[in-house]
């Protein structure tokens, strides 16, 4: 016994089930090091300004836009246009896409219709939306929207799938009744791929809302770019892009927030 005892040894726990951990000064250090070496190459002539200006020209094209008032003009054209558009299709198809992950009549008819209309360029059918709602500002949330509504629904339904049906098969045994099931069960068990699907739908809405501000709108962080390509301002141009890169890392930290108090229980 005392042998055994004696040759005993403590194994580390691997229990961890590949939990992500939080490293919150590598995204700082990787951004920075990226900066770094940008500067560098345009100090050294490796980057001339003709093609990319550096981060300080970057930074005093910002300053002079934010002291003038045009970006927060921009800015409150596409945070408006995105907001309305994003919410208005994430709730339509999310409706769509609970209720095709829960009815089968629902699911028989909305897949195949979800499989041919979303692969369709959304922005191909701008032309189609000005002729509908004008040129104004319904035509191009109705972009996003259109856009938005597809993923999400399939996100939703996939989410549900993805649900374990020995939880339902458990539920129904107690005689839960299906109001709750759904609720208590189905509901919680996909909010984690629905979450997911707003992520990827949100990435899909700043996308129009530039490619649609492109064609048709004198406000907008996009037709700001545009206008800026076009006069060949560069630090300007590059300026505009670095304020979409804000703006998606801005909605990716908010859906973050959102997972983290909807989902303590995970």
């Amino acid at each position: 016994m005392a042998e055994a005892s004696g040759s005993e040894r403590h194994v580390a726990f691997r229990g961890g089930g590949f939990e992500p951990g939080v490293r919150r000064l590598a995204p700082w250090i990787a951004f920075a090091a990226i900066l770094l070496a940008w500067q560098a190459a345009s100090s050294t002539g490796l980057l001339p300004d003709l093609f990319m200006p550096s981060p300080l020209k970057v930074l005093a094209a910002l300053r002079e836009l934010i002291l003038s008032g045009t970006l927060l003009e921009h800015l409150r054209w596409s945070l408006q246009r995105i907001l309305l558009g994003w919410l208005l299709g994430t709730s339509i198809g999310l409706a769509c896409g609970l209720v095709m992950g829960i009815f089968s009549l629902a699911r028989s008819v909305g897949i195949p219709v979800v499989a041919a209309l979303f692969p369709v360029p959304k922005i191909a059918l701008l032309p189609l939306l000005i002729l509908w709602f004008g040129i104004g500002e319904p035509a191009k949330v109705a972009t996003i929207a259109l856009g938005v509504l597809f993923p999400t629904a399939i996100s939703a339904y996939s989410a549900i799938d993805a649900v374990p049906r020995n939880l339902i098969r458990m539920a129904q045994s107690f005689d839960l009744p299906a109001r709750a099931i759904v609720f208590k069960i189905i509901l919680p068990g996909a909010l984690p791929g629905i979450l997911s699907g707003f992520r990827i739908s949100s990435s899909i809405a700043l996308l129009l809302l530039v490619a649609a501000e492109m064609i048709g709108a004198e406000y907008g962080i996009g037709a700001f770019v545009l206008g800026a390509g076009n006069l060949m301002q560069i630090d300007q141009l590059v300026a505009g892009v670095t304020i979409l890169s804000v703006l998606g890392l801005g909605i990716s930290a908010l859906l973050g927030w959102l997972e983290r108090r909807l989902l303590r229980w995970r």
